[in-house]
Order: C-alpha cells, then sequence, then structure tokens
C-alpha cells in the first residue's frame, strides 16, 4: 500500500492540550499517511473523568488540534464510543489502517481484537509520561502542588 494513502486513527479527550498531547499527535502524524483524530464527546469526559470535566468543549478542543497543523481531520466520536458495537461501527465506517495509542491506552487487547477484525493493527506510538496531564495541569492552576 501506497503511504501515503494510510489511515492513521488517534482517540482521546484533548482537554487543555499539553506537551504529551502534542507529542502523542506529532508520533502519531510521522506514520505517514491521513491523520484522523477521535475527541470524545463532553458527556463523555464527564463520565470518565468527573465532574467540572472537561474544561474546554468539544468545539474548542476540536479547533485547537486542527490549529495545530497535524491532524487532517479532527471528528468528535459518537456518544457510544464506549460500547464496543458502536466502537467497531466507527472503526468500519473510518477504515483506519492503524490505531496510534500511548503506553497508557485503556482497553488494549480489545483494541487489537477491533482494528485485527478491520484488517488493521494498533501501534502504540508514544510512553505515557504520569507527570504531565491535563488532571496535574488542573490541580496545578488550583493550587496544587503537582
Amino acid at each position: 500500500m501506497n503511504q501515503n494513502n494510510k489511515v492513521i486513527l488517534v482517540t482521546g479527550v484533548f482537554d487543555l492540550l499539553h506537551p504529551e498531547h502534542i507529542e502523542f499527535l506529532k508520533k502519531s502524524k510521522a506514520l505517514g499517511g491521513e491523520l484522523i483524530v477521535g475527541v470524545e464527546t463532553d458527556e463523555r469526559v464527564g463520565q470518565m473523568k468527573g465532574v467540572g470535566r472537561p474544561i474546554q468543549p468539544a468545539g474548542q478542543r476540536v479547533k485547537q488540534i486542527m490549529e495545530l497543523g497535524l491532524a487532517d481531520q479532527v471528528v468528535v466520536l459518537p456518544i457510544e464510543f464506549d460500547q464496543p458495537q458502536h466502537h467497531q461501527q466507527f472503526l468500519e465506517q473510518v477504515k483506519p489502517d492503524i490505531l496510534a495509542v500511548s503506553s497508557h491506552t485503556p482497553y488494549l487487547d480489545q483494541k487489537r481484537q477491533l482494528m485485527t477484525r478491520i484488517g488493521g493493527r494498533v501501534v502504540v506510538v508514544h510512553q505515557h509520561n504520569p507527570k504531565i496531564s491535563t488532571t496535574q495541569k488542573i490541580a496545578f492552576l488550583k493550587g496544587g502542588s503537582e
């Protein structure tokens, strides 16, 4: 397959962009081809991260990612993205060759199985740095020590 025809998908919250987000996106884009970024809905972020999250609504998060100039497309993920059948339907629509993830991605085995079903693969492109996260950034901004 021509490298330029390759489709790389990444998904995440991307709330309060920080250097780890940007590095993850750069490494994903470096795989070659079209980079599609899926951003979690505000409702899902609230379910995953708790009250008061996200700090930035999905529209702002999408805009910031597009402004980085790394993504070819940025989409808001379906609200049911956490359900395996909806996750698979989304993957079947996008047809990524690669699902790029970081080392701390949840459900890695399930993601590998879903990607195998559609003829793609999962690539871990970035090592998670627990010292840099949106949660840490929020704690710092609130006057915490982290």
